[in-house]
């Protein structure tokens, strides 16, 4: 089955390496003044919440802003862009508009914008103003000219530029440009279910399982050198700060070898399926439980990569709520095992004497919502259909 030629607008992030050169200095110092921007813009929301009790209005501080550049004292406000500068405001702003958003919602571990250390401050952003392109793989920044990898060519129209210093203190081009793009991979008419796990990072309801590489786990002896190097300098030395830098990029190693693969993976999936349904896990509360390794699968890394690749070709990545009793419901007959634990990964239902192989089940039951009718909820075959199912597959309905 081929892909209809549908046309959509979507925006897309090309990055590019600025190559090392002495002149980097002065975006090194650029993101270091919006860093200094940014916590003096953070006292004053504070300041100000504790002198009225309400939040400072984003327009309020920027109108407060462009008089402060006037005064003794503040005059390197008016080294940057005045769009940079307001693209720090907007980011405070956006993170102030979640924590309320998640307190509203009961939810305690969001907490408001605060101070940065500037060295760990990471970078800024420039709308029409401040930059200019003046070849394909040159760009002015402040008055200077910054030669970049051209990797891939950069398609659509250039909404916004950032600049962005990594802990290793390279230095990257963001371009988020508005693109018009076709499906490249083509329709399959298949829907799946996956299932993920500790023991198995994916397990598919064909009973088809997709190992993790754990790429941290792999590399803990190379980051365990890295730190013990790190703890033997002495705190403001230039050794430390080297030592710093060489840890910074063992890490920067497993997260692209992790992505990497994260990517590869997520476009088998995406050109295999049409429609594909997973659980919506509480991460947040696994990494409680299990710490390191959780970290180690990023699960919700992977699930924003397979999100965009199935969006972007016309496909759907849909979510269970986490309460769903996949796990613990046979899928053949809905009897429900309590005692079930995580160290039991098959079982023989009392109900029906079948054999039942956790995670395959648990990835069935994902596909086929078959959860909702045991719990006397009324799925109508209209509606498994319009979740891309196939109701002559559930024949609890």
């Amino acid at each position: 089955m081929g892909y209809s030629a549908v046309y959509m607008r979507m925006v897309k992030q090309f990055t590019y390496k600025i190559y090392r050169k002495p002149k980097n200095k002065h975006l090194d110092r650029l993101v270091n003044l919006h860093a200094r921007l940014y916590n003096h813009c953070i006292a004053l929301h504070k300041r100000y919440y504790r002198l009225t009790g309400k939040h400072l209005n984003q327009y309020a501080l920027m109108r407060h802003i462009t008089k402060l550049k006037q005064r003794a004292g503040f005059e390197w406000i008016g080294l940057l862009g005045s769009q940079s500068v307001q693209d720090v405001v907007q980011r405070i702003e956006r993170g102030y508009a979640l924590f309320f958003t998640e307190t509203k919602r009961g939810n305690k571990r969001i907490r408001p914008p605060t101070f940065r250390k500037v060295r760990q401050y990471r970078s800024f952003t420039l709308k029409q103003a401040g930059w200019k392109r003046v070849a394909d793989n040159i760009i002015r920044i402040d008055g200077r000219t910054y030669k970049f990898a051209l990797s891939r060519p950069i398609e659509g129209q250039i909404k916004t530029v950032t600049v962005k210093r990594d802990a290793v203190g390279d230095f990257w081009l963001c371009f988020a440009c508005e693109v018009e793009t076709t499906p490249t991979l083509a329709a399959t008419g298949n829907t799946g279910g996956m299932d993920f796990g500790l023991k198995t990072f994916l397990t598919l309801d064909t009973g088809a399982t997709i190992q993790s590489p754990q790429f941290f786990k792999a590399n803990r002896a190379a980051v365990a050198r890295a730190n013990r190097a790190l703890s033997r300098t002495q705190a403001g030395s230039k050794s430390r700060s080297k030592a710093r830098t060489a840890l910074a990029r063992v890490h920067r190693t497993v997260v692209r070898k992790r992505d990497d693969w994260q990517w590869k993976t997520a476009r088998q999936l995406a050109s295999t399926y049409d429609v594909l349904w997973i659980e919506d896990l509480n991460l947040d509360g696994m990494k409680r439980l299990w710490g390191r390794k959780v970290s180690d699968l990023a699960f919700h890394a992977f699930t924003q990569k397979l999100d965009y690749l199935m969006a972007a070709n016309g496909k759907r990545l849909c979510k269970r709520d986490p309460f769903f009793a996949s796990s613990q419901t046979h899928f053949a007959c809905g009897f429900v095992n309590r005692a079930l634990t995580l160290a039991d990964r098959e079982w023989i239902c009392p109900q029906c004497g079948e054999r039942v192989q956790r995670d395959v089940n648990a990835a069935l039951m994902i596909r086929h919502g078959r959860a909702m009718s045991w719990r006397g909820v009324t799925v109508s075959p209209a509606a498994m259909l319009a979740c891309g199912v196939d109701p002559q597959e559930s024949p609890s309905l």
